[in-house]
């Protein structure tokens, strides 16, 4: 049997009991895609054929992920693995022990066939500030996948890995999603365990998964979510458990913020968004419009500012002397951003930059809380365009932030959030679909998002390559 790298999660897993194929069968096929594919797309930093197809031989197929290959992004620490975090100072560094995530997938009997790409240090919207080049969107090679876990998205897009594993800061699994045309979805943050994860923003960074279909996605969350003694964010409640799904979405409310359609937001994008709520409304929900929801414009300014604190602080142990190479080796905006978060927390600034972003940072989060006064979920873009050209990032100091614009508020509260395929734009590029509920219900986003996708097509499209 062949392009059993095709499969979704659940028909690998269901294959894989019945005896259709075995476990060494689907690696092989992923390998083999990724072999093929790579030059084209550079998913993968690093690659562990020998010892995935070794696993392959010995899967337990009783465990719940028993035999299933997967892609983890290259920034949470795998033993014995190279982890690299997408920068050439971390060229040679050696994890030493597993990130809790990793653990959990791996104690499920889950294969990690290899690192995916990333931008530098999860510094981005693009994949591009990666040292070892940019990841290609499956869709259209000449085109972005999205970051910083473009290489995870664009994974599972163009069907290297049955799952991959993203981290989001402000959008970093949502964005490369959409972008890619796959589900990823953002837990709750605390939900799932930050440990063993290289740290970008801390008070923000949510590990979750990007897979085909929602349901797979759900699945990897509730394997993988729950308490970690490691993690003195995790917060103390047990693994999650996907609902059940709905036949319709009567009595749901539905929120859409008009500050969230901005003039420079894509007609194409707009208009799938706008088809994608016509579509809930029919099965049932009823949706409100939120005029008075404060504009995301306001979060950009506070993510730049409580990012750019948070990696001055977490990059400045990698000084060449404990693991990793002298700090010559930080890329450009690497540079810019330690630079930035210095100055906005040295004195005589702290007031004026620092303090005052945490401040509108609760007012974000009061928001959130009086808008869920009035509707169970939030719908949205997930970016104002599709996926952009190679190259877009140039000279483009704010580009990630521009890209996140509707995901940095939701992240910045630590809302759980899913990107979900809703259309395409003239030219064939996925859009995604952004549904956020308040904290700890990731029953709503997922019973919305599975409906949406029972009653429709789009994630099926795969891109030809």
């Amino acid at each position: 049997m062949s392009d059993l790298n095709s499969l979704t999660l659940f028909k690998a897993k269901d294959g894989l009991k019945a005896k259709k194929f075995s476990s060494l069968e689907l690696v092989t096929d992923c390998l083999s895609r990724i072999k093929t594919l790579q030059p084209k797309l550079n998913c993968f930093v690093s690659i562990f054929e020998k010892e995935s197809l070794d696993k392959a031989k010995k899967a337990d197929l009783e465990k719940p992920l028993g035999g299933i290959p997967i892609a983890v992004k290259d920034n949470f620490c795998v033993e014995g693995t190279k982890t690299t975090a997408s920068s050439k100072l971390l060229d040679n560094y050696q994890a030493h022990y597993s990130s809790t995530f990793t653990k959990r997938l791996e104690d499920a009997g889950a294969i990690i066939i290899g690192k995916t790409n990333m931008d530098a240090w999860a510094h981005g919207s693009s994949t591009e500030t990666s040292d070892y080049g940019p990841t290609k969107n499956p869709w259209n090679t000449n085109h972005l996948p999205g970051g910083s876990s473009g290489g995870s998205a664009s994974a599972v897009s163009s069907d290297q890995c049955i799952v991959s594993v993203g981290s989001e800061t402000a959008g970093s699994i949502r964005q490369p999603a959409s972008w890619c045309g796959v589900a990823g979805f953002k837990p709750t943050y605390g939900r799932c365990s930050r440990y063993g994860l290289i740290a970008m923003k801390s008070s923000t960074d949510s590990p979750g998964p990007i897979g085909k279909t929602v349901d797979d996605t759900a699945y990897i969350l509730s394997l993988v979510s729950g308490h970690d003694p490691l993690d003195a964010t995790s917060l103390d409640l047990p693994p999650w458990q996907p609902p059940k799904s709905l036949t319709n979405l009567k009595g749901l409310k539905i929120g859409l913020p008009t500050s969230y359609f901005p003039s420079q937001i894509q007609p194409d994008t707009k208009s799938a968004i706008y088809n994608a709520v016509k579509i809930l409304e029919k099965l049932g929900a009823e949706i409100v419009k939120l005029d008075d929801m404060m504009d995301p414009k306001y979060s950009i300014a506070v993510y730049t500012i409580l990012q750019r604190s948070e990696v001055s602080s977490n990059l400045s142990r990698f000084d060449g002397v404990r693991y990793g190479k002298d700090r010559s080796f930080f890329g450009a905006e690497a540079k810019r951003r330690i630079m930035l978060g210095t100055y906005s927390l040295s004195a005589g600034y702290y007031d004026a930059f620092y303090l005052k972003a945490q401040k509108v940072r609760t007012l974000i989060c009061q928001d959130f809380d009086k808008q869920f006064k009035k509707v169970d979920a939030i719908l949205g873009p997930v970016s104002p365009t599709t996926a952009l050209k190679l190259g877009a990032t140039k000279d483009q100091a704010m580009f990630g932030e521009l890209q996140d614009m509707f995901l940095e508020p939701s992240s910045i509260a630590g809302l759980p959030g899913i990107s979900i395929p809703c259309g395409f734009d003239k030219t064939g590029l996925p859009i995604g679909l952004d549904i956020i509920a308040p904290q700890l219900r990731e029953d709503i986003v997922y019973q919305i998002a599975k409906i949406f996708e029972d009653n429709t097509d789009y994630h099926l499209s795969k891109p030809k390559l």
